[in-house]
């Protein structure tokens, strides 16, 4: 699946990757933007795969950014191995270039975002690994430009 849209005008699925939930969120590189879809239920960092191929086919991005979680010196912990063999699984099962971007601090930032747009209701597990997705996606962007 090679990229269709020029550079500057693709779409790009963003991922939080997490041990039991997958953050989900879709990017526009025209307009910088993202927006939350939702999360995928894993086992142990391995992807109810159905539900992942339903975002792919649904959305068909041009390519993909995961959230790399590092530790807050940059160093990289077991889960930053994780996240890169699952970016490395997205690449082999659907032939799409996986970018990683430093996902430092998305949750904090998210849980206060969603709390600021609807208090405590907003702060379900699914919003939160959705909104990480969408800010991991932003940060992509900001670092590119």
């Amino acid at each position: 699946m090679a990229s269709k849209a020029p550079v500057g005008e693709r779409t790009i699925l963003g991922f939080d990757f997490g041990k039991k939930y997958i953050g989900v969120a879709i990017g526009q590189e025209l307009t910088g933007s993202a927006s939350p879809l939702g999360s995928v239920k894993a086992r142990e960092g391995i992807p109810d795969w159905d539900s992942m191929s339903k975002f792919i086919k649904e959305w068909q991005p041009d390519f993909v950014v995961v959230g790399l979680p590092l530790n807050m010196d940059g160093s990289e912990q077991q889960l930053t191995h994780d996240a890169k063999k699952f970016g490395n699984r997205l690449a082999g099962r659907y032939g799409l270039k996986v970018e990683f971007q430093d996902e430092r601090l998305t949750t904090a930032t998210a849980k206060e975002a969603l709390f600021a747009h609807g208090g405590y209701r907003n702060l379900k597990k699914d919003n939160i690994d959705a909104e990480s997705a969408k800010i991991i996606i932003e940060s992509y962007f900001e670092s590119q430009y």
